[in-house]
C-alpha cells in the first residue's frame, strides 16, 4: 500500500528470523527455494516451468504452531516439506491422504504428521506425534486481508487533502512527464485497486481505472512486459503514480496502531514520484493473472519476496516476475513482492496532479 520502510514494520521482526534462518538450510535446497535480494537478470526462456503442486496437498500448505514455534509446510519439486523453527528444514513422505512421515537423516527422522482437514479440504492443524499444531490463519480468504474503519469519513478527509499542499522539497529534480502505461503497451493490464471499493479503505479514490509513470519508468516497465511475453506473461498493474493527497487521505483515515501499513504523506512515497508500481503477471493464453504465494496487498509475512513457502510453481512466477523487472532498474520492495520502484526515483519530486490534470496537460 505505501512502499515505505515503515511498511510492515509490526513483522519485521518475524522476517528478520525467516531470512537468517534460510541461510542456515543446506545449500542444495535453499538456493532454489529461497530468492535472495540479488539481481537475476537473465531470462531463459528455455527454463522449464514447475509442474503444478498436486491438488491433494493444497490445503496442507500453510503455517502452523504459536509465534515461538511455527511449522511451514510447502511444496518443492514435487515433494511436501516441513521448515521446522524457520531453520530445520525437512522433507516428507506421504503415507496416506491425511499422513506423512519425516524422511529418514534429519532431526525430526521418522516422526510422523497427521493433518486434520476441514469440509472444505484445508488442514485445521497437525498432529506431530503428541503434539498438535493449529493452523495459522494468515491467509486472507479472498481479496485484501487489511481492512480499516476510517478514522472519520474519507469524504471530509478528501476535501482536505486536496485543500492541503505536499511537503516542500529543496534540490534540482527532473520535470515530471507523467505517461500512460497502456498507452505505450496495450497488452499491459490493469486491475487498478483504488479505481474500486476493493481495498483497504473501502473507497474509491480514483476518477478512473488508469496508470501512470514517469516517462523512463513507464519504458522500462514495457521492455520488462516484452521479456515476459516471450515466456507466455504479461503484466498486470494493481497502480502506480498515486496523487500526494491520497497518500494523505490514507494516513489520516487510518488509527494510528495501523499506520505501519501506509506512508507518511509528510515524507511522501514513491507512488507520489510516479516511479513505483504494483503489478503481477497473467497468463496470455488464458489471460488469467497467475497464482502467486500471497495475494496483492496482504499485510502478511507472505507479502515478502523472500518468503519460504507456497510452491514450486508461486515461488518461480515470483522470482520471474522479479528477475524481468530487476533487468530494467527496478528493485523490489523488501515487504512486498509486487512493489517495484525505479532506480531513479528520487530525481522526481512528489506530485499532487489528478488524473484529469496529467490528461489535460498531456494533449
Amino acid at each position: 500500500m505505501q512502499g515505505t520502510s515503515q511498511r510492515f514494520a509490526a513483522v519485521v521482526l518475524l522476517v528478520l528470523v525467516i531470512s537468517t534462518s534460510t541461510r542456515l538450510v543446506s545449500a542444495s535446497i535453499s538456493s532454489s527455494l529461497v530468492f535472495t535480494s540479488a539481481p537475476q537478470v537473465t531470462l531463459n526462456a528455455r527454463q522449464a516451468t514447475p509442474a503444478p503442486s498436486p491438488k491433494r496437498w493444497l490445503g496442507l500448505i500453510g503455517e502452523y504452531g504459536p509465534d515461538n514455534d511455527i511449522i511451514i509446510i510447502f511444496e518443492k519439486d514435487g515433494k511436501l516439506f516441513a521448515l521446522f523453527k524457520r531453520t530445520q528444514l525437512e522433507p516428507l513422505e506421504e503415507i496416506s491422504t491425511n499422513k506423512f512421515k519425516v524422511s529418514a537423516g534429519v532431526q525430526h527422522a521418522n516422526q510422523s504428521l497427521v493433518f486434520t482437514r476441514d469440509v472444505h479440504g484445508r488442514s485445521t492443524q497437525i498432529a506431530i506425534d503428541k503434539d498438535v499444531f493449529k493452523r495459522r490463519q494468515i491467509e486472507p480468504e479472498s481479496g485484501n486481508q487489511l481492512h480499516v474503519r476510517p478514522l472519520r469519513p474519507v469524504s471530509d478527509l478528501m476535501r482536505e487533502a486536496r485543500a492541503a499542499q505536499p511537503p516542500r522539497e529543496n534540490g534540482e529534480f527532473r520535470a515530471s512527464e507523467l505517461v500512460e502505461l497502456t498507452s505505450l503497451d496495450p497488452t499491459i493490464k490493469l486491475e487498478i485497486r483504488y479505481a474500486t471499493t476493493n481495498n483497504f479503505l473501502g473507497t474509491v479514490f480514483y476518477s478512473e481505472p488508469r496508470a501512470f509513470m514517469q516517462r523512463p519508468a513507464a519504458e522500462a516497465v514495457v521492455r520488462a512486459s516484452k521479456r515476459l511475453h516471450a515466456m507466455g506473461y504479461g503484466l498486470l498493474v494493481h497502480d502506480a503514480y498515486r496523487p500526494w493527497y491520497v497518500t494523505k487521505v490514507f494516513w489520516d483515515a487510518t488509527p494510528d496502531d495501523k499506520k505501519v501499513f501506509v506512508a507518511d504523506p509528510a515524507k511522501g512515497s514513491r507512488h507520489n514520484r510516479g516511479c513505483a508500481v504494483d503489478l503481477t503477471l497473467y497468463d496470455l493464453k488464458t489471460g488469467k493473472p497467475v497464482e502467486m504465494v500471497s495475494t496483492y496487498d496482504e499485510t502478511t509475512a507472505r507479502a515478502y519476496p523472500d518468503y519460504p513457502g507456497g510452491t514450486s510453481l508461486q515461488r518461480w512466477h515470483r522470482k520471474l516476475l522479479r528477475d524481468a523487472m530487476e533487468a530494467e532498474g527496478f528493485t523490489v520492495y523488501e515487504a512486498e513482492w509486487w512493489h517495484f520502484d525505479y532506480k531513479d526515483w528520487q530525481k522526481y519530486r512528489i506530485g499532487n496532479l489528478t488524473f484529469e490534470q496529467i490528461k489535460t496537460a498531456n494533449h
